[in-house]
């Protein structure tokens, strides 16, 4: 093997250039690898083009022109024949070879972002495994036969394999050392009134981000100024109430969507002041990187939801034991070889996006999908790769912040719901606390709760919860203010799950950028126990849809929380604007009762005492799953906490049962109707 990387790097694009016309091939095999060695060659190009400085000096729109070039062959109008759409591969080659040379081509076009990050390693890596691809061809093609599929599928695999420790580490670098700057000198250093800055980063870039860009930079300093001290606040808070030492740390985890640099850069001297170095990290493109439809990290708008839902699952292509323990093992090392870093990391700050148009994916049976077998060893991946994390990172040291502003593609009035938003951002977290605490004093009374619809709405649920030895000491809910969970807006419990049970129902839902129709969950002993919906049209696909997105392959989840939201200026602002459907679940939880399936709000945290503003201690940070984190913590955890909220307008009573039988509604209607809540009630007034 050639040690000198950049040796490495000629030798196979030497190949790459000859192999754009090459003609050794079947036709239809030689099409695809003409024009994926073009792709290649271009990304060569793109390498040259950023190393000479011609990025910075190019215009607007030359960059513009660039940046769609680059992403053109994912786009929308041109996917459906595109060898990264597995229906399209599948149709020109057949199932197996169709499905891999999808997977191939998808990894390959991560070249983008590496050439614009001046990572040669990545690129070279890749190349080399796009030509070890066509010689297996080229050697079948020689001797008048198909390549065997099992030997792709191994040059696959071990490629995957033995980059996996270098692959590990350099990840997980990124995600711990403020030194990885790459993201932060654009942000810090660029002139951010020159809007030509969206295009360094490599992301695709739309309309949306350039708009977002110039909204900020036509906002007030005091404005920006206040946007990033909500944030940056929040954070810093969330460590104060918990009683955690935010000294100790010093790195932070920044998340945002491209646009919002001003703000950010802003934040980041918010940061430095209390002694938190920024990491900045793009969110994945390769299958290294835990690529997805859900975004963890900074990211442009994605070129096509489509093509990302459509390879969500390529691990299928390679995921076995022998991986599984492959990854742990180097996913370790990496661990070791950072635990001073990861020390040091406070945890996440991230900012939320919302306003794009619905994403309904189409399941295809010709995309790649994890058999039985490996949805249940990514179960355990996922649960010990938890385990890991918190074991270097710890969750009873940490904390995070999330908060989310609205997007262009929300409609013409952007501008307006913007500041609304803004708005509801910094509402006076005092009069909610105060509010949020009669309606606690209230629920510590309770055994349980019983939750119901109202019109279609089908929920009937009854929620236990935990019993108050000391109640002039004790409290079942926190009191949620505008710390980790910007805005302000809800109490929230983890229940005792034995006891808990019935349906929630919601006509509609989105989670995780995902739409949901007639999602219907039944519980028994606080343990999903059935569920549907009718995004399908059949049983089958619905229920793969939701164990896939929902459940993340589990077999059961608990129920990890049970709150009320009470931000009702946020519920009235979405129906003036129209807006339900389009916002996050960070607002649409204080827009009603949500439940959590999965962790509980304190997973790896349970230990700890926190308290409410009144100075009672939180008692309910367990349930009996996670309580089986002393004997077994496979069993305790599940690694996923998913939000589902019942909206006023489908809710027709929640009320509080006390031990005597008696009944205290404190929502009826969809309306508040506990003495004490009034308050809660004046925006409807307004609509």
């Amino acid at each position: 093997m050639i040690d000198n990387l950049l040796e490495r790097y000629e030798l196979s694009l030497e190949r790459i250039k000859e192999l754009c016309e090459d003609r050794s091939l079947e036709e239809k095999y030689g099409k695809f690898f003409n024009k994926t060695a073009s792709f290649l060659y271009e990304m060569s190009d793109t390498y040259e083009y950023v190393k000479s400085g011609r990025l910075k000096s190019a215009s607007l729109e030359e960059l513009q022109e660039h940046n769609k070039k680059l992403y053109a062959d994912v786009l929308p109008g041109a996917y459906k024949t595109s060898y990264a759409n597995p229906a399209y591969a599948v149709k020109a080659f057949g199932e197996e070879y169709g499905r891999l040379l999808s997977f191939l081509y998808t990894e390959l076009r991560s070249l983008i972002v590496f050439a614009y990050e001046q990572d040669m390693f990545e690129m070279v890596i890749r190349m080399e495994l796009f030509l070890e691809v066509y010689y297996a061809f080229y050697s079948a093609y020689e001797e008048k036969k198909e390549p065997v599929y099992e030997q792709l599928r191994q040059i696959v695999y071990w490629f995957i394999s033995d980059y996996s420790e270098p692959e590990a580490e350099k990840r997980l670098r990124e995600q711990l050392c403020p030194e990885e700057d790459f993201a932060l000198r654009i942000i810090m250093d660029s002139d951010l009134e020159d809007l030509r800055y969206l295009y360094y980063f490599g992301e695709y870039v739309t309309d949306s981000e350039l708009e977002t860009a110039r909204h900020l930079n036509h906002m007030q300093e005091s404005e920006i100024k206040l946007m990033a001290d909500t944030y940056t606040e929040g954070y810093r808070i969330g460590f104060e109430v918990c009683g955690k030492d935010i000294t100790k740390k010093k790195s932070v985890n920044i998340r945002y969507s491209l646009g919002f640099e001003r703000m950010i850069r802003e934040a980041v001297r918010n940061f430095e002041k209390i002694g938190m170095k920024p990491v900045i990290y793009r969110a994945g493109v390769s299958i290294f990187q835990g690529k997805g439809v859900n975004k963890i990290g900074y990211y442009g708008t994605s070129a096509n939801k489509q093509y990302d839902y459509d390879h969500k699952d390529d691990q299928a292509l390679y995921l076995d034991k022998q991986y599984v323990n492959r990854r742990l093992e180097v996913l370790k090392e990496a661990y070791e070889a950072l635990k001073v870093e990861a020390g040091l990391l406070g945890g996440p700050a991230v900012v939320e996006i919302f306003g794009e148009d619905p994403f309904a994916p189409v399941t295809k049976k010709e995309a790649l999908r994890l058999s039985e077998k490996q949805q249940k060893l990514s179960v355990e991946l996922m649960a010990a790769a938890g385990e890991l994390q918190n074991e270097y990172i710890k969750g009873e040291e940490r904390s995070f912040t999330i908060i989310s502003f609205p997007v262009p593609p929300i409609g013409e009035k952007y501008e307006e719901i913007f500041d609304e938003i803004v708005k509801i951002n910094t509402l006076d977290y005092k009069l909610y606390r105060d509010i949020q605490q009669v309606i606690i004093d209230t629920l510590d009374r309770a055994r349980y709760v019983t939750i119901k619809g109202m019109g279609e709405n089908k929920t009937d649920l009854k929620v236990n919860l935990h019993e108050l030895k000391e109640p002039e000491k004790e409290t079942n809910f926190e009191n949620c203010v505008a710390d980790v969970n910007i805005p302000v807006g809800e109490v929230f419990t983890s229940p005792k799950l034995t006891g808990t049970e019935g349906v929630l129902h919601v006509s509609r839902v989105f989670l995780g950028e995902l739409e949901y129709k007639n999602l219907e969950i039944v519980f028994k002993d606080g343990m999903i126990a059935d569920y549907s919906c009718t995004n399908f049209d059949t049983e089958e696909e619905n229920r793969k849809y939701i164990k896939e997105n929902v459940m993340f392959h589990h077999d059961t989840l608990p129920i990890g929380e049970f709150a009320i939201g009470t931000n009702t200026v946020a519920y009235v602002a979405a129906l003036k604007y129209g807006i339900g459907d389009k916002l996050p679940i960070l607002i649409a939880e204080k827009m009603g009762p949500h439940f959590a399936v999965g962790d509980t709000c304190y997973s790896h945290e349970e230990d700890m005492i926190t308290y409410n503003p009144d100075g009672k201690a939180i008692i309910a940070r367990d349930n009996e799953v996670s309580a089986l984190r002393k004997t077994d913590t496979k069993k305790a955890y599940f690694n996923c906490h998913t939000d589902i909220t019942i909206p006023y307008d489908e809710l027709g009573e929640l009320s509080a049962v006390t031990a005597d039988g008696e009944i205290i509604p404190i929502i009826l209607k969809g309306r508040f109707v506990l003495s004490g809540c009034e308050e809660l009630n004046e925006p409807f007034k307004s609509w």
